[in-house]
């Protein structure tokens, strides 16, 4: 059964460069599929964070992980820079849906693609809560 080819970089909206270390590689020379994972996490909370979105120490609204998948198409291996393209594929009333591109630096096709849904939810009690007008301004910049 054919399987639909990852996005290309032109698909993604805003980048995040990351460093493998040397504790990436698994016993098979290249990056486990866990540290992708972190990679994303990573890149969603900065882009929040650098859009003025999101306070970790006291902000509220708060944004928690609900679904996450991954795609793999080719290995990255320490030591090598790598490219985590964000771009958002789906906006609801207290979701969002993030796709995620991780490229070796410079590389036109994805190592892996990730879907990661965050859901929008009050910092006190998580219960969710429709997404802040200043969230959906923001977001809607990285809509694919």
């Amino acid at each position: 059964m054919a399987r639909e080819p990852l996005r290309p970089r032109a698909d993604y909206r805003w980048w995040q460069p990351v460093t493998t270390r040397w504790s990436d590689n698994d016993a098979y020379g290249h990056v486990n599929n866990a540290v992708y994972y972190h990679w994303f996490d990573t890149a969603v909370n900065n882009w929040l964070i650098a859009a003025g979105l999101l306070d970790i120490a006291v902000g509220d609204p708060i944004a928690l992980v609900v679904e996450t998948g991954c795609r793999y198409a080719r290995p990255l291996a320490y030591p090598a820079p790598v490219e985590i393209g964000v771009a958002i594929v789906r906006i609801g009333t207290s979701s969002v849906t993030y796709r995620l591109g991780a490229f070796a630096a410079g590389a036109a096709e994805a190592a892996a693609e990730a879907l990661f849904t965050h859901v929008c939810v009050d910092r006190a009690t998580h219960r969710p809560m429709p997404l802040p007008p200043t969230w959906r301004e923001a977001m809607a910049t990285l809509q694919a």
